[in-house]
């Protein structure tokens, strides 16, 4: 059995499988001959062991107390997790038997930035799959993270890992390691996910080495390793987003805002599937191949990427793309069909642009742009590919196709400034009210500087952003960016902005802090009060 689990079907799980899986595994037990001891203590044994009947590997613990955890494990499955194949208990004493995974610690192993990049998604992926189920590992760290010969990881050793408990101010039993567990591990209060956060930003910052006193690594870092858990990261899922950059996807052409998850999911889902029919063709379930966007191309040296609309993309008016991102240290093309990108995300919207990105174009002279200036990370030379997305419904996903190269060599320029003396200003229409989100240091940016503003509401959930150029703003004589009334419009909800300012020039200044999660209370702008109907 595979599949989610709600934290309250776990539970009544553990009740079913001890009186009926329990047997099932002892029926299905093979004998195993020793083969050596990779570990012995007072609290457990580990052995390398061979199947009597398969001549297979297995790893064989002997744990003191009880373990239900990998009773739950048993029922579970990820491709970052080793399968667990047996569970008894005996007296005071655990018995497992799981997969031997082949491979080295992920901190024996000298790593490049690159990889350790995609060790860190890799663990906030299987967290998330774990504390979904209701798992807290509690032992995150490096000699927990096996490097698999497939490029993988495996998180292994679930000794200390525990499920949280209603009504329980700190945990039972005080496990982990010191250096890696968080201060509530030691009977200050019940651990919940956000200890498995502590212990991945005390392990990421152990990987990247030098590498985590960059910017980009620093805050997120430092956010996650917080002594007072109430100031981390509520979830894996946030660590995640700000780990990779920002956000996984992007609002489209600077104007547009989105807020449906779902959308998302549903966006995740057509960005995976790879088309090699040519566009106009129906592929094999009879939709019709878009066309490929036309010219993607970079803007000089900003750092934006553009591409020919493709307006039959999305769904309704709305246009929508995947897009890849790839370094080299040369100017040798990546080839698509061979090599790997290095990020992706989805950009959606219904405002396109002339070439130039000055005015608005029309159908025949009309392109999508995005900024890429946040997502740069070391100088080397920086490819783009994109795609037109389907609707899975009458058009089916485009090829990729692949930009021209950017030269970046602004690793180590500073960033732009924060913006300053953020605050909201309403505007009545005949039909609606518009909220703008404005700030007051304008002159510290260029025209072309992509103003990006994310709204939260009081508690940090995260609402929706949207993105324009200053230059826009200064044209149209908005006093900032304009967030439509459906956003902000929940009655009895306090709203709050914080604005992120994409850099036009990346090879002098780096783009502004990012505001992906909620960030601080000093960057975010006093808050909007939707009055309740009934006061």
């Amino acid at each position: 059995m595979t599949g989610m689990y709600g934290l309250h079907h776990i539970r009544y799980g553990i009740i079913f499988f001890k009186y009926v899986r329990e047997e099932k595994v002892k029926e299905e037990k093979m004998g195993y001959d020793e083969i050596e001891v990779l570990k012995q203590s007072e609290k457990s044994t580990v052995q390398l062991v061979k199947g009597q009947d398969n001549d297979r590997l297995f790893i064989r613990k002997t744990l003191q107390g009880r373990h239900p955890v990998y009773r739950i494990l048993q029922e579970l499955s990820h491709p970052y997790l080793p399968s667990v194949y047996e569970v008894s208990f005996e007296e005071d004493s655990t018995i497992v038997v799981e997969e031997y995974i082949e491979g080295q610690t992920v901190g024996s192993v000298e790593l490049s930035e690159k990889q350790c990049g995609m060790i860190g998604k890799e663990i906030c992926n299987v967290l998330i799959f774990l504390h979904e189920n209701g798992i807290i590992h509690r032992d995150i760290k490096p000699s927990n993270i096996l490097l698999a010969k497939d490029g993988h990881i495996r998180l292994i050793d679930f000794d200390a890992a525990r499920m949280p408990k209603e009504n329980s101010e700190q945990d039972t039993i005080r496990l982990g390691t010191r250096g890696y567990a968080p201060p509530e591990q030691y009977g200050f209060s019940q651990t919940d996910e956000r200890a498995d956060i502590y212990a991945f930003g005390v392990t990421m910052k152990q990987l990247l080495g030098g590498r985590a006193g960059k910017p980009r690594y620093r805050r997120v870092l430092s956010k996650c390793m917080n002594l007072d858990p109430n100031k981390r990261y509520r979830s894996v899922y946030q660590v995640k987003k700000a780990f990779l950059g920002g956000s996984l996807w992007r609002t489209g052409s600077f104007l547009v805002a989105a807020a449906v998850i779902a959308a998302v999911v549903v966006g995740n889902v057509l960005s995976n599937r790879m088309q090699t029919k040519e566009p106009g063709d129906e592929n094999e379930t009879g939709l019709i191949v878009l066309p490929a966007p036309a010219d993607a191309h970079w803007d000089g040296e900003t750092g934006t990427g553009y591409w020919g609309c493709v307006f039959e993309s999305g769904v309704g008016d709305e246009q929508r793309y995947d897009w890849r991102l790839y370094r080299r240290d040369t100017a040798t093309p990546p080839d698509l069909e061979k090599d790997a990108w290095d990020r992706e995300g989805i950009m959606r919207g219904n405002v396109s642009w002339t070439r130039d990105g000055v005015t608005s174009g029309s159908e025949g002279d009309a392109y999508f742009c995005t900024s890429y200036s946040d997502e740069f990370w070391d100088n080397g030379f920086y490819y783009f590919a994109v795609r037109a997305s389907g609707d899975g419904v009458t058009y089916a996903d485009s090829p990729y196709v692949l930009s021209d190269a950017f030269a970046f060599t602004g690793e180590d320029a500073p960033e732009l400034p924060v913006p300053e003396g953020l605050h909201w200003i309403a505007k009545e229409t005949d039909e609606s009210r518009w909220y703008f989100g404005a700030f007051t240091n304008w002159d510290d940016y260029e025209d072309k500087d992509v103003i990006d503003v994310y709204v939260y509401k009081e508690n940090g959930e995260y609402v929706m952003n949207t993105m324009v150029y200053k230059k826009f703003l200064l044209d149209n004589d908005w006093s900032g960016v304009r967030i439509n009334q459906e956003f902000v419009g929940e009655r009895g909800e306090s709203y709050r902005f914080a604005i992120r300012v994409h850099s036009s020039r990346p090879n002098e200044y780096r783009s502004s802090l990012s505001m992906m999660p909620c960030p601080d209370e000093s960057y975010l702008s006093p808050p909007l009060d939707v009055p309740n109907p009934l006061s």
